[in-house]
């Protein structure tokens, strides 16, 4: 397909050029950690929330506030702890003396880009103050229903749940991230490129470098424009096929819910249009199931005790499967 035709149909250009933009930004203070990034950013455009899961100091939080400030648009951050209520989140009807009635005070939660800085330090209760925030968009306290601003999105963070003072996530909440980004620790060239870029910025606080690349009221025209992209049938097939394989597999306990092919079908939309193109290939649907499944299915019992993770059964599954051409 030549470039005419392809640019008749669906102009990428100003989307490419914000992917870019973010990417530039972003690359000014972390190194490595490409694939990370790469989620993110398709997280904000497929609509979905993302979650970051990694040992302490792998630049969970710098990169998820990095990201938050080269997007012009409201941030909030709420660092999670094991004594957080829900009002904490969400806010709290506060007494008004002057008009003798109560008026609702908004927490946090009420803006574009919520950062949850340590998601499973605080208990279930707190944490499901969150469902019908990311789900619905909106909250309700004492019978009234508030709507979230636009764009909304939750970018988390947590620890792996081996380490001291850490919850699991309920199953409801986990399904509502689009993405669960495992972040490793940068290889050996990484973190001395790390350390160079760091001493040569001198007393330069990191947030300070980043500026603004892309407009609130842009995220949602590249949101509207990347639903439109074209996904054939038999990807749909296939990808439909990918979420029932993970209900029928003996190494699984509990497979992936509707949610499941909806963040799929949507996700490669976004990695399809990163890519510059207005079509879905089978290859931006593979590069986004692991990230998108490896929260969602558990194993059972017995491969748990086996060692065997939640990456390497979706690669079976994928590696199982006909792909279509």
């Amino acid at each position: 397909m030549d470039d005419p035709i392809f640019q008749q149909r669906t102009d990428l250009s100003a989307l490419n050029q914000a992917v870019n933009a973010i990417r530039t930004e972003i690359g000014k203070i972390i190194i490595g950690q490409d694939e990370m990034v790469k989620l993110i950013i398709a997280g904000l455009l497929a609509d979905g929330h993302v979650l970051i899961e990694g040992v302490p100091g792998v630049a969970k939080t710098l990169t998820a506030k990095l990201v938050a400030k080269s997007v012009n648009a409201g941030f909030s951050r709420i660092q999670f702890t094991p004594d957080m209520m829900p009002s904490d989140v969400l806010g709290t009807p506060v007494f008004n003396p002057k008009e003798a009635s109560f008026e609702f005070k908004k927490g946090p939660v009420f803006s574009n880009i919520v950062l949850v800085d340590e998601i499973n330090r605080a208990p279930a209760k707190t944490q499901s103050a969150l469902l019908e925030v990311m789900e619905e968009r909106q909250a309700t306290i004492d019978g009234r229903t508030y709507a979230m601003p636009s764009p909304f999105m939750v970018l988390a963070t947590q620890n792996p749940v081996e380490q001291e003072g850490t919850y699991r996530l309920p199953e409801a909440q986990l399904d509502r991230f689009l993405f669960k980004i495992t972040v490793p620790y940068p290889d050996e060239n990484e973190e001395a490129q790390m350390l160079t870029r760091f001493h040569n910025m001198g007393n330069t606080a990191p947030m300070d470098m980043v500026n603004p690349a892309l407009e609130a009221a842009q995220i949602t025209a590249l949101r509207m424009q990347i639903k439109t992209l074209i996904i054939e049938e038999k990807l749909l097939q296939f990808i439909a096929g990918l979420i029932h394989n993970t209900r029928n597999h003996k190494s699984i306990y509990l497979g992936a819910s509707p949610r499941a092919s909806l963040a799929i079908m949507n996700a490669s939309k976004a990695m399809a249009a990163m890519q510059g193109r207005d079509f879905v290939t089978p290859e931006d649907i593979i590069s986004v199931t692991t990230p998108i499944l490896r929260h969602r299915i558990i194993l059972s019992p017995e491969k748990e005790m086996e060692g065997i993770t939640e990456d390497e059964v979706i690669k079976q599954i994928i590696q199982s499967m006909d792909v279509p051409r």
